[in-house]
């Protein structure tokens, strides 16, 4: 007979409204929308032999990783603002980072850590007077690579 699960060790999904983001050297990082790009994909290049045709080959290539796109409500003094500015300016300063899943009790259940990350874009949302709305500012970063972590491993 199949043992039961007990409620202690259901595995339910993480919601995706419960993160927090860290950002090596920058203050004032913590309180983002939305974070996409947490993503990689793995180049191929397909190989024809001769005589067989019922396949190609796929050689493995390198990885590409997708660029993080942070987005959050505007403020004057905003960091990733100086931060892009900086870069703008000749002050190329690379910051590793982390994206830390929570459960909805706050507890960090899982993260995402970047390398060698360096802001590629940055735009704010339309201004419409005609609406109620919060600026949102994105971020955009390139960076060499995400490793993920679970508090146990």
């Amino acid at each position: 007979m199949a043992e039961e699960q007990s409620v202690g060790n259901r595995k339910d999904p993480l919601p995706a409204y419960v993160f927090k983001i860290s950002i090596d050297g920058l203050t004032g990082c913590a309180f983002f929308k939305s974070v996409g790009g947490i993503s990689y994909e793995v180049e191929t290049t397909p190989l024809k032999e001769g005589g067989v045709n019922n396949t190609t080959w796929n050689l493995v290539g390198g990885f590409k990783w997708k660029n993080i796109v942070l987005k959050r409500g505007f403020t004057a003094d905003s960091s990733l603002l100086k931060w892009r500015t900086d870069w703008l300016g000749g002050t190329m300063v690379r910051h590793s980072g982390k994206i830390t899943q929570l459960d909805s009790a706050l507890n960090a259940v899982c993260s995402w850590s970047f390398t060698g990350g360096f802001p590629v874009k940055w735009e704010i949302s339309e201004f419409d007077a005609s609406k109620n709305e919060v600026a949102i500012e994105t971020l955009e970063i390139a960076h060499d690579g995400l490793t993920y972590a679970s508090p146990a491993g």
